[in-house]
């Protein structure tokens, strides 16, 4: 029996409302997690930047030349374990304490009683207590260094912290993860819940559940890379307003882990719609017919 005019637009409207609706929940809920896997990639470069920070001052013994502690500071560039390394002239360093205590305490001692030194600073892979560890004994067992100073304490306090915030980060992604999941499958079963009776004329017809299920997952993936762009685009306004207000964020910025996240969040956005809508579907194939009106 054909449709009359009114019950044919009212049928439309609410196919229309149905899909806006969907589309809407699941780039609101990608966006959230997209959001939380920017939180937690500027976390880990913030983390690796304050690693990076930490490093050793190397004393070098009096009577080395510069040549002697320049060939050093070369030496120190090819091991695996240093990021920068920065020579220190005993003069300058006296002008930078000389600044810092606004007192001529050069005059007043009569000579200079600083060393050279060379500034460290470790990737942030080593800035651990066990490989600072073996460095330092590495770097002391050098005929050239007198002594290695850094804050120990500052270091085990910096590691504990960030492991801490990771921990927390890691814990509430994956419970946002789980409701992402959640509440995208049940926008996508209440879709297909206003279908079913679409889905049982057309078993009645003769067509197989392939033909019957194809349209509906062909509409679910188109529907999931469009959530999952308008997701990205949110995030990069978040993140082009965010480094306005703070451009510091400019310089945690990597290219290669935004591409990842970009890629993740059209994965999850294809494969969650595909899925939810996959086992709705089904759900409604193989239901009995006195079911679909409860």
């Amino acid at each position: 029996m054909a449709l009359l005019p009114q019950e044919e637009r009212y049928f439309q409207r609410r196919i229309a409302t149905s899909y806006v609706t969907t589309l809407i929940s699941t780039t609101l809920v990608l966006f959230l997690l997209g959001l939380i896997g920017l939180i937690f990639l500027h976390a880990s470069k913030l983390s690796d930047y304050v690693k990076e920070n930490i490093g050793f001052s190397i004393m070098i013994r009096e009577g080395v030349r510069e040549a002697g502690i320049l060939e050093l500071k070369k030496r120190l560039d090819q091991e695996p374990y240093v990021k920068s390394t920065e020579y220190i002239p005993k003069e300058r360093a006296a002008d930078q304490l000389q600044e810092e205590l606004g007192e001529d305490f050069i005059g007043f001692l009569g000579y200079n009683p600083l060393l050279h030194s060379i500034d460290l600073r470790l990737k942030a892979s080593y800035a651990n207590a066990d490989s600072i560890s073996r460095i330092e004994q590495k770097l002391l067992a050098r005929p050239e260094v007198k002594e290695v100073f850094y804050q120990k304490s500052l270091i085990d306090l910096i590691n504990k912290n960030l492991n801490k915030v990771s921990l927390v980060l890691l814990g509430f992604s994956a419970i946002m993860f789980f409701i992402a999941i959640v509440l995208i499958n049940n926008t996508i079963r209440l879709a297909i819940y206003s279908k079913r009776f679409l889905i049982r004329s057309m078993q009645l017809v003769g067509a197989t559940e392939g033909f019957i299920r194809m349209p509906f997952l062909e509409k679910a993936i188109a529907n999931g890379v469009l959530s999952s762009l308008l997701a990205i685009g949110m995030l990069v306004l978040t993140l082009y307003f965010s480094i306005e207000q703070l451009p510091e964020l400019l310089a945690l910025q990597d290219p290669i882990r935004l591409a990842i996240l970009v890629v993740l969040i059209i994965a999850m956005g294809i494969g969650i719609s595909w899925s939810s809508t996959y086992m709705s579907v089904r759900k409604y194939l193989r239901i009995k017919t006195d079911l679909l009106y409860t």
